[in-house]
């Protein structure tokens, strides 16, 4: 059972708050013609060209013409961006109605693996749930990995959020759908959560005790 002790929370974005499927990607780059992209690209981990993207290396300009090369001739930029984009899904109503609760008791924070083409398609998803594609306003800051060059799991990301915003690991709470980014908050002292394929966070015990 989670202590109610904690004063910040940090969350995920894709698969804890945002609904993914990678398998949509897969499947719409598979019928463009790249019939190896699962070798290349999952949850848990992915190649080269990926890792450099989500730390911001590489333009997306870059990343769509690297993905193109090892595409059929004439497929064009907008059927990449479309096949990449083809993961992000819904964000439910309920979820962002519990930050705006939690919010009241907790320091919020969002930590998430992500990149240029697929923040916009992360607002765009936003604004037809509430409206709007203010992601911010739920929480009291956001970090994706594109903008301050580092990615989950690696220790020094936890680390420069904990520094950045005074944060005591022990008193900070972590919650993620990828065992490696848990395992990566839990090596400096954040009590993290591996959240459940088919569990709300909102059902966590540390939410309903």
């Amino acid at each position: 059972m989670f202590e109610h002790s904690k004063e910040a929370i940090i969350f995920d974005l894709g698969g804890v708050l945002l609904n993914l499927d990678y398998d949509l990607t897969e499947k719409a780059f598979i019928s463009l013609g790249m019939t190896n992209f699962g070798e290349s690209y999952s949850q848990l981990q992915q190649t080269h060209l990926f890792d450099r993207f989500e730390r911001g290396e590489v333009s997306s300009f870059h990343f769509v013409n690297q993905l193109l090369d090892q595409l059929p001739f004439g497929t064009t930029a907008n059927q990449v961006v479309h096949a990449w984009d083809a993961m992000i899904l819904d964000f439910p109503v309920k979820r962002l109605q519990f930050l705006e609760e939690l919010s009241k008791k907790h320091r919020l924070f969002l930590l998430s693996n992500t990149n240029d083409l697929h923040i916009d398609a992360v607002r765009r998803s936003l604004d037809k749930a509430v409206g709007h594609r203010n992601l911010e306003q739920y929480f009291e800051k956001t970090y994706f990995s594109s903008a301050i060059g580092m990615r989950k799991p690696d220790s020094n990301m936890f680390e420069f959020v904990c520094t950045e915003n005074n944060l005591d690991p022990a008193k900070t709470l972590f919650i993620d759908d990828s065992p490696q980014h848990v395992e990566g908050a839990r090596n400096i002292g954040v009590e993290a959560v591996l959240l459940g394929k088919d569990q709300e966070v909102f059902e966590l015990p540390f939410f309903l005790a």
